[in-house]
């Protein structure tokens, strides 16, 4: 089969990210013979490869619609600084992709970008919603409440929170509601008193 006519078959497919599985069915050929294609249309620049057995269309995937197949099958929301700086509450923007996941901590380099998992219990894996393009993300309160969550974290990664502004519309409510959730309640004391010391910073300049 010639490199330009499977590549229009696997275009065909309309999935900006696929497994070598999904090749293999789509040409019907052998995995091996897959995993030859996948990797002369790399060298050609056509595609990228995520990670073992995992590729993406080059022209057609972002890091935000690839992390659902890094964390499978465990299901994950966009979290932490990456959330945070969506919703305008810090201005920096993170160089990696912060990512909440029922699967194990880990660091994926991707020629997208980097992607940072962080395990989280299932009792705390809450508050996010589904966008249109097919990624999830947490809500406002719930991302700021998630990186006072992993404060105690032995990477450090979470000690200094960048200069933010909470918007008129979060709701701290719904953030202490958050918080009661934490378990053990030595976590959650901690979170509060970070939450409230934030809730005091923000009336003191405001």
């Amino acid at each position: 089969m010639k490199l330009i006519d499977a590549y229009a078959k696997i275009l065909r497919l309309n999935l900006p990210v696929l497994r070598t599985d999904d090749v293999f069915r789509c040409l019907d050929i052998t995995n091996v013979h897959s995993s030859k294609i996948l990797r002369r249309l790399m060298d050609a620049g056509h595609i990228l490869r995520i990670s073992k057995g995992l590729w993406a269309i080059k022209d057609k995937a972002t890091l935000w619609n690839i992390v659902g197949y890094l964390t499978s099958p465990f299901p994950y929301y966009i979290s932490l600084q990456s959330a945070l700086n969506r919703y305008g509450i810090i201005s920096q923007v993170p160089g990696i992709l912060y990512v909440v996941s029922l699967a194990r901590t880990r660091l994926f380099r991707t020629p997208l970008g980097d992607v940072s998992i962080h395990h989280i219990k299932p009792s705390f894996f809450c508050g996010y919603k589904r966008y249109n393009d097919g990624f999830y993300i947490a809500t406002q309160e719930k991302a700021l409440i998630d990186f006072l969550y992993f404060y105690p974290a032995r990477s450090h990664l979470f000690r200094s929170l960048p200069e933010i502004e909470i918007s008129a519309n979060f709701k701290v409510s719904r953030a202490k509601k958050f918080i009661t959730m934490i378990k053990p309640k030595r976590r959650q004391s901690t979170v509060m008193r970070l939450f409230n010391n934030i809730l005091f910073e923000q009336n003191r300049t405001s």
